[in-house]
């Protein structure tokens, strides 16, 4: 079996003794890290190291950032999404690796959050997804496993949101926010949690403000998207919710799966 969880840790430096002590209790083979507010100087890769992890960062000084930890030695493919050469936003980092499942491509996704709504930041999230969406058929072209695992900031369907009218107009519920998700998957990509798990209001993140952690009022936006190859060994999936009860949790928890050994 491999385990593969995606985190939005919001702040690596701020939650690193959350993370270390995720790493060592869940101990996922891969983990794919968003938001880590870092660049790849100051990623504090001996303690990572130190549980046994190889690591593949794409960092940026204060903002966005995303990061690939793996139990097996990583070859790094791209470190932004393809598309668009001026955007020097660390959103997008992708490798492969050899793992008990096979030969595993995996990418760390930070998706715009989009917000306002309109505006230039909102044109930008769909500019995004349009990328991310052109950028799936060079790897479905390749016919092999491959797991894209992020903080997606979408909420999929109403049922993965506690209060839709409260979040309507968001960009993270906009119409045009969830078709291109949907896009994604009619290309042929799996929802590793919605595969396995019909009910709806299960979140992957709660605001810091109103008790919404304490009152349970989140959204799902944390996502692990399949290729066909990557589904057909999809055994089990989940939201691990304990750190976001630790002391200074970030405000998203890991979303994880498991693969079936090739």
């Amino acid at each position: 079996m491999v385990k593969i969880a995606t985190w939005n840790v919001n702040s690596i430096k701020a939650r690193l003794p959350n993370v270390l002590g995720w790493l060592e209790d869940f101990a996922p083979d891969i983990a794919l890290l968003q938001e880590i507010k870092s660049v790849e100087d100051s990623f504090p890769r001996l303690e990572i190291e130190a549980l046994g992890y190889h690591l593949a960062v794409a960092g940026q000084k204060t903002y966005n950032g995303v990061a690939i930890l793996s139990k097996t030695p990583l070859e790094v493919a791209e470190t932004r999404l393809p598309g668009e050469p001026e955007d020097d936003q660390a959103r997008y980092i992708e490798a492969t690796t050899e793992t008990a499942a096979g030969r595993l491509r995996v990418a760390s996704i930070y998706l715009p959050n989009g917000n306002p709504v309109p505006g230039e930041k909102f044109d930008y999230k769909l500019r995004w997804l349009d990328r991310l969406n052109a950028h799936i058929p060079s790897l479905l072209a390749r016919e092999e496993a491959f797991v894209l695992g992020g903080d997606y900031n979408v909420i999929p369907a109403d049922e993965d949101c506690h209060d839709v009218a409260a979040w309507a107009g968001d960009a993270l519920i906009r119409p045009e926010s969830r078709a291109g998700l949907r896009r994604l998957l009619y290309l042929g990509l799996t929802d590793a949690f919605r595969a396995l798990h019909a009910e709806g209001h299960v979140y992957s993140f709660w605001d810091y403000q109103g008790g919404a952690w304490e009152k349970d009022e989140g959204v799902r936006i944390d996502h692990l998207l399949l290729s066909p190859q990557a589904a057909d060994l999809l055994a089990e999936s989940g939201i691990d919710a304990r750190p976001r009860a630790k002391p200074k949790a970030s405000d998203h928890t890991p979303v994880w799966c498991t693969l079936a050994a090739a």
